[in-house]
């Protein structure tokens, strides 16, 4: 049974930093990449960033690059979320999502098997 438990969310104020865990078991050697997705209130859900945990290729939204940084310790089937210089705008529940069997990478919400149940991260003064 694959599980996927996120954790690491808070408050922090603008500009300020957090880092984000999802911890993945359970899911075949046949998917490839693990991915964060956010969903701010009253918006559909996003993708952020993705790593394709086979060969370490990596996808970013084009609002977080430059600030935000994905990273895998495969021994320890655990997705890190670096996100740095946090603005009011990255607010939002965050999710790990199973990239879909086969799928090599994707920021596509609707290309995805399993999530976790989220993470909430609030930038505020």
């Amino acid at each position: 049974q694959v599980q996927l438990v996120e954790s690491g969310g808070d408050l922090v104020q603008p500009g300020g930093s957090l880092r984000l865990s999802c911890a993945a078991s359970g899911f075949t050697s046949d998917y490839y990449a693990i991915g964060w997705f956010r969903q701010a209130p009253g918006k559909l859900r996003e993708g952020v960033s993705c790593i394709n945990i086979k060969d370490g290729s990596v996808l970013y939204a084009d609002s977080v690059k430059g600030r935000f940084t994905i990273s895998t310790d495969n021994a320890k089937n655990t997705v890190y979320l670096q996100m740095n210089s946090l603005k009011p705008e990255d607010t939002a529940v965050y999710y790990c999502a199973l990239v879909a069997r086969g799928v090599f990478g994707t920021l596509d919400p609707a290309l995805t098997d399993d999530w976790g149940q989220g993470t909430q991260v609030t930038v505020s003064s």
